[in-house]
């Protein structure tokens, strides 16, 4: 091989690992400033489970550009499943499901303006936002 090809298949290699690892880390799970929530309390968040952080009533919202790999990774349930799971939610305790933002940047915009505010992104924020370890 010359010279530029194997350059240009270690670049395309390089490229391969990071966005391999990038993915293997999942998403972000952000909070607004007032918020703080251990990794544990994530699940129950989003499954109308854990409704208040101390003294704030807790807002899940939803993120499309991410909701595949959050519902598998981190709730462990696909999104039939977890459809099923708020539409008895809705009838049985009255509790609507988290909205759905669109994008990673709507997301952390409703997190920082929302006080209670609990959301995920494929990639955390510079900041104005905690993040759950």
């Amino acid at each position: 091989m010359t010279r530029p090809n194997l350059l240009c298949l270690a670049l395309v290699f390089s490229l391969a690992a990071i966005s391999a690892t990038a993915a293997a880390d999942g998403p972000v799970v952000i909070t607004h400033s007032a918020v703080t929530l251990s990794a544990d309390d994530v699940r129950d968040v989003f499954l109308g489970e854990k409704q208040i952080a101390g003294s704030v009533k807790l807002v899940p919202v939803d993120n499309a550009a991410a909701q595949a790999a959050f519902l598998t990774q981190v709730i462990k349930l696909d999104a039939a499943k977890y459809a099923t799971t708020w539409t008895k939610k809705s009838f049985r305790d009255g509790l609507s499901p988290p909205a759905v933002k669109a994008s990673d940047a709507e997301v952390t915009d409703f997190v920082k303006r929302t006080p209670g505010a609990v959301g995920y992104v494929n990639a955390a924020p510079a900041g104005g936002v905690n993040v759950v370890k």
